[in-house]
C-alpha cells in the first residue's frame, strides 16, 4: 500500500528547503533541481499561491536498481520532496515512487521489494533527521 509522509517542520520556509535538500543529499540522493512552483504560477498564470517548492532528487543506485527491474519505472522519476506553507505553517511531504511502480503496474511487486526496502531505509533516515 502506498502512503505518504508529511510533517510540520519548525523553521522558516527557506531554511526548511535548505535543510531538506542537505539531509536528502547526505542520505545518498543527488539533488537534480529545486523549483518554486508558486513562482511558476506567478510568472505563467499571474496568480499568487502559498509558497510551494519541489526538491527533485535521484539516488543513482536506487534508480538503477529500479530500472533493472523495469525500464518503465523511470516514468516516475525523479523522487520528490515538497516543502510548502499552509495556514502559516511549513510542511514537508514525500511519497515513495518505488512503492507506486508496482501499484500501477509498472513493475512486479516481488521484484521491486528489495528496491522499495533499500530506498525506504534511506528516505526514513533522512526523514527522521528533519
Amino acid at each position: 500500500m502506498v502512503t505518504y509522509l508529511k510533517k510540520q517542520i519548525e523553521m522558516d520556509f527557506d531554511a526548511a528547503v535548505e535543510r531538506v535538500s542537505k539531509v536528502v543529499s547526505e542520505e545518498g540522493f543527488g539533488i537534480l533541481g529545486i523549483k518554486a512552483i508558486d513562482e511558476v504560477f506567478k510568472e505563467k498564470l499571474q496568480v499568487d499561491y502559498p509558497r510551494y517548492t519541489t526538491i527533485m532528487a535521484c539516488g543513482a543506485k536506487f534508480a538503477k536498481a529500479a530500472l533493472d527491474v523495469s525500464i518503465d519505472v523511470g516514468l516516475l522519476f525523479p523522487c520528490s520532496f515538497v516543502v510548502y506553507e499552509e495556514e502559516g505553517k511549513v510542511f514537508v511531504s514525500h511519497i515513495s515512487i518505488m512503492k507506486i511502480a508496482p501499484e500501477i503496474g509498472l513493475a512486479p511487486k516481488d521484484q521491486m521489494q528489495s528496491v522499495i526496502e533499500m530506498t525506504g531505509e534511506a528516505v526514513h533516515r533522512a526523514w527522521d533527521r528533519l
